[in-house]
């Protein structure tokens, strides 16, 4: 947990309890509680990434509304006040942007709710929603508030652990969640009780409430936590994000764990947690998504080649008849739709096809 006290050359202004109150709040501060929000801190501040701050809208770009903790997704107007946090994004599809430097403007960089400076962008997204940060959030104590210091409680390694599935994908969307999602569906259509988490990304409750509405429960990701984005973050911590997603999951005696990994194996954290030694100790089986069938191959010989128990391929591809059947012409493994997915034999082709290292524990 960080707690970050401020300089003396700081600013503090009481917050009234109606700014806040009517204030739109984002998707990625919802574990904080309201009655910490105390006061509002200006100056030379250089900030950190999970920091919470209260800003105003100046111009509506790309993100026209803000995810709200409901999953409600609030329509934004020029001069709204919105309460987001700090933080990098990576997303080939949309912005790679970084943490500011200073408290001056920046721009919301996803609808979950992250402030951060665009680097660039991909040509076909419209220019970020211009923000002006008008302070930190800070507690009674005058201290910092962090998303880090709102987080599931840290529960020790189980005993006896669940079927533990993970899904990596080709790129930002080639299928993963639909993938995940759709498996949980067919996991618990057999019977069993599933359990979900995000150990990637850049904050938002689109994923964590589709696999809800699949049957997953618990769901939870990488913001309970205390991350907005997991973008330049060490080996080291994601896999601390993974180890404590699986201990919290596993300790509602689930029957089985999806775990997903954003983006693609080109991106730097996902290869190095797919490389780790604790992903290999951990996961039972891996489902490649891919939004192109030439992609499954590369993917899937890069999956191999580093010894990962991945079982089959799904995603995007699979919604075309015709880039399905070329999937199906350069590899070898099952290619399944999301009919195959959801249904409840999902289970017995999963346990059919662990590598009988891994097997054993579920006979």
């Amino acid at each position: 947990m960080s707690i970050t006290r401020i300089n003396t050359t700081s600013k503090f202004t009481r917050i009234d309890k109606t700014r806040i109150a009517t204030a739109k709040r984002s998707y990625v501060t919802r574990n904080v509680s309201i009655q910490s929000f105390r006061y509002l801190v200006e100056g030379n501040i250089i900030p950190k990434s999970g920091q919470l701050l209260l800003a105003r809208v100046d111009r509506i770009g790309q993100h026209a509304r803000l995810e709200h903790p409901s999953g409600r997704r609030a329509h934004l107007f020029i001069g709204d006040e919105i309460i987001v946090s700090y933080g990098h994004r990576y997303a080939p599809d949309q912005f790679l942007s970084e943490m500011p430097k200073t408290l001056d403007k920046c721009e919301l960089v996803a609808s979950g709710g992250i402030a951060s400076r665009v680097i660039t962008k991909h040509s076909k997204v419209k220019n970020a929603t211009k923000i002006t940060p008008i302070g930190l959030l800070a507690d009674r104590d005058q201290n910092i508030i962090n998303l880090d210091q709102w987080t599931l409680p840290d529960v020790p390694s189980q005993s006896t652990k669940p079927l533990i599935i993970a899904v990596t994908g080709s790129s930002m969307n080639g299928g993963k969640t639909t993938t995940a999602a759709n498996i949980v569906k067919g996991l618990t259509n057999s019977g069993l009780k599933v359990a979900s988490a995000k150990i990637t990304g850049t904050g938002s409750g689109l994923d964590s409430w589709k696999m809800l509405d699949a049957g997953a429960y618990p769901v939870i990701d990488f913001t309970d936590i205390g991350f907005a984005s997991t973008y330049k973050m060490t080996t080291d911590e994601v896999i601390s994000i993974m180890l404590r997603q699986i201990n919290h999951l596993s300790s509602y005696a689930v029957d089985a764990i999806i775990l997903e990994i954003a983006d693609g194996l080109a991106q730097t954290e996902t290869s190095a947690l797919l490389e780790s030694t604790a992903f290999l100790e951990n996961v039972d089986a891996v489902f490649f998504a891919a939004a192109e069938a030439l992609s499954v191959h590369s993917g899937i010989e890069w999956l191999q080649k580093r010894n990962l128990p991945v079982i089959a391929v799904s995603g995007a591809l699979t919604a075309s008849p015709v880039a399905t059947d070329e999937a199906r012409n350069i590899c070898r493994l099952p290619i399944l739709t999301s009919e195959d997915l959801i249904s409840k034999n999902i289970h017995s082709f999963i346990l059919d096809n662990i590598p009988e290292v891994k097997l054993h524990q579920y006979e």
